[in-house]
């Protein structure tokens, strides 16, 4: 799900390149291949969920808080601001943190459906410009013994990751299928949207 709000207007700081609201070294990494410089700038905000906030609501306004606080300092630079997360059955499931967590997380998603929400805003303030989209992928795992789950953990320490895993390593011999409009969006940034999104500003993708 896409959508723009506003007109595009107003001069923009086009050469610097965009700015990432992250600190998150695997959504620097997936912007890098854009082949654009860029500054990637924490946006250091509460992410604790609001009363009754489903996990595609949640997702979808810390991404656009995230852009909108960095934006605010630069105006005049597109900011990029994505959130995920993961859900089993209606529990919301973030980053474990540890070894043990991490290995009773991919033992929970043994054999079951985890479906992950990742939002994106693209936003320029000084052009009153915003555009959205949250993307669903839906990852199927396989039956997962426990030796299996211990000797990944080992390799990947995925203990920083959505899930547990890192679907760009190892953690894609886990899966039985993944279903997604865009493969880097189980990553945590969905490039596809994201390079329309700053061709509309005027950048060069390729």
């Amino acid at each position: 799900m896409s959508k723009i709000i506003h007109a595009f207007s107003g001069k923009l700081d086009i050469k610097s390149g965009p700015v990432l609201a992250s600190g998150s070294r695997y959504r620097r990494d997936l912007l890098l291949r854009l082949g654009l410089p860029f500054d990637s700038i924490p946006p250091d905000i509460d992410e604790s969920p609001l009363k009754s906030e489903s996990p595609e609501t949640l997702v979808q306004r810390l991404a656009r808080q995230k852009a909108e606080k960095i934006a605010r300092l630069h105006p005049n630079r597109v900011v990029i601001g994505s959130d995920q997360l993961a859900v089993l059955d209606t529990k919301i499931l973030g980053k474990p943190g540890e070894r043990a967590a991490t290995i009773d997380q991919l033992a929970a998603f043994s054999g079951r459906k985890v479906t992950f929400f990742t939002a994106v805003t693209v936003c320029a303030l000084g052009a009153r410009s915003q555009w959205h989209h949250t993307d669903q992928t839906l990852v199927e795992f396989r039956t997962l013994t426990r030796p299996e789950i211990e000797r990944y953990v080992e390799h990947e320490t995925p203990y920083d990751c959505a899930g547990g895993f890192k679907c760009e390593g190892l953690g894609i011999s886990l899966f039985e299928r993944i279903d997604s409009s865009d493969p880097t969006a189980l990553t945590g940034l969905p490039l596809i949207f994201v390079a329309t999104a700053l061709r509309h500003y005027g950048f060069f993708c390729p």
